[in-house]
């Protein structure tokens, strides 16, 4: 069918709060590229919002989901269990920086990962508050629309949020809030609000994901360790959309040296097949009861061996290592564009986990001139994303494994863009 057709259906069938905007659709796709349905090439800067860090399709991730096809595809891992789900619980716990010993819970996505981070830290602290922060995102569901930062377009339509969730300011010095900021605003949060009896956690992203992309200082993640410790609440580290090579290290929190209580990760763990993880230390992960964790299809079979196959790939690549070697590629040439361009302000990144500002002239967010960029970039056969509180940020989630040509060719269409929409 064309792209024509498909989006008669799409308009007549697909809800509106979960139909795409665009109106291409994807055929096949190969590490950075997609062809459209009509087989117009697409240079794919957004990975599936950075699930693809080994690109689409990687051969190795495909034969292990055929391969697993022909065997098992589902039981339920609470009435019979498999080799997978265990090897993968093995692996993760081999490489998450969580304190003492961890153990692993498998489910389907990142909002449920951290639904049942909260559910494994109140059951080990008996206690029910739990801590976020301004412009983090943690998912789609209740419990996970109260924890985030941002109102719309997330939970601006659904009534009451879930109860026992607070706030406090994350540190983006760029918006007005330092690091001397943060803390102040993170204690007088636990002074004024969720009294650090009650408090079962805080939860943090190592690197804004949906906020910005904004990396939080290494000193900072440390003092929220040491004022978890002070209080007897643990520290929750959501590396869903950081995680996985994405920042040049397996896990963005490796760049400070923090261990966290518990972890959640998703995304790029499985190159595209459904999965997620809460990794914790042992004390904690087991306080749970009985069949208190899990659902119907956590863990499936299929997307266990896509993860192991991932593991290889990462160490086979040296994956962190193209990672470091992206965002060099990518800090270099955002300088420039800033240097160039008075509407580009504040270029980051953390691995190549990279970002820019979008800025009108007075520097205030220019939502608008971001969106434009990403509608044009569309039309020249490129996906780009917007993301931040603001709606002003441009942020750049191509797979690590792109190719040198398919990267600059990508890159010129953006800034042939900043050229044309600010001539």
């Amino acid at each position: 069918m064309s792209n024509a057709q498909l989006n008669e259906l799409k308009q007549k069938y697909v809800a509106n709060g979960a139909a795409s905007p665009a109106t291409q659709f994807a055929d096949r796709a190969e590490n950075a590229i997609i062809w459209d349905a009509d087989g117009n090439r697409i240079i794919d800067f957004a990975g599936g919002i950075g699930v693809l860090n080994i690109g689409h399709c990687h051969p190795k991730v495909v034969e292990a989901v055929r391969e697993q096809l022909g065997r098992v595809m589902h039981t339920c891992q609470t009435v019979i269990p498999y080799e997978g789900y265990v090897k993968v619980a093995e692996k993760l716990s081999q490489l998450t920086p969580v304190r003492g010993h961890g153990k692993v819970m498998l489910v389907n996505s990142g909002a449920e990962a951290l639904e049942n981070a909260v559910k494994i830290a109140r059951a080990a602290t008996g206690k029910n508050n739990v801590i976020c922060f301004d412009g983090g995102y943690h998912g789609r569901t209740f419990m996970t629309m109260a924890m985030n930062g941002k109102v719309v377009p997330y939970s601006a339509d659904f009534g009451s949020m879930p109860g026992n969730v607070f706030r406090a300011p994350y540190p983006v010095p760029f918006h007005g809030v330092s690091e001397e900021d943060a803390i102040r605003g993170l204690k007088m949060t636990l002074k004024t609000d969720a009294n650090p009896r009650d408090t079962a956690a805080i939860v943090i992203e190592p690197v804004l994901g949906e906020g910005g992309f904004y990396p939080a200082p290494a000193s900072f993640l440390k003092a929220v360790r040491e004022i978890c410790d002070e209080h007897g609440m643990l520290m929750i580290v959501d590396e869903v959309q950081s995680g996985f090579g994405r920042t040049g290290k397996l896990f963005a929190i490796e760049h400070s040296g923090v261990e966290p209580d518990l972890m959640t990760m998703a995304k790029s763990m499985a190159g595209g097949m459904p999965i997620s993880a809460v990794v914790g230390t042992a004390e904690h992960m087991d306080a749970c009861g009985p069949n208190s964790l899990g659902g119907t299809y956590s863990g499936s079979p299929v997307s266990c061996a896509a993860v192991l196959a991932v593991l290889e790939v990462f160490e086979e690549e040296k994956i962190l290592e193209k990672s470091q070697a992206l965002g060099e590629v990518l800090g270099q040439r955002f300088t420039q564009w800033q240097q160039r361009f008075a509407c580009v302000e504040n270029v980051r990144h953390l691995g190549s986990m990279a970002a820019l500002d979008i800025v009108a002239a007075d520097q205030s967010p220019d939502p608008e001139l971001a969106a434009a960029m990403c509608k044009r970039a569309r039309e020249k056969g490129l996906i780009l994303l917007s993301c931040g509180l603001y709606g002003n940020t441009l942020r750049f989630l191509m797979p690590v494994t792109i190719e040198d040509s398919l990267l600059e060719e990508g890159l010129t269409i953006v800034e042939e863009l900043l050229e044309e929409l600010t001539a």
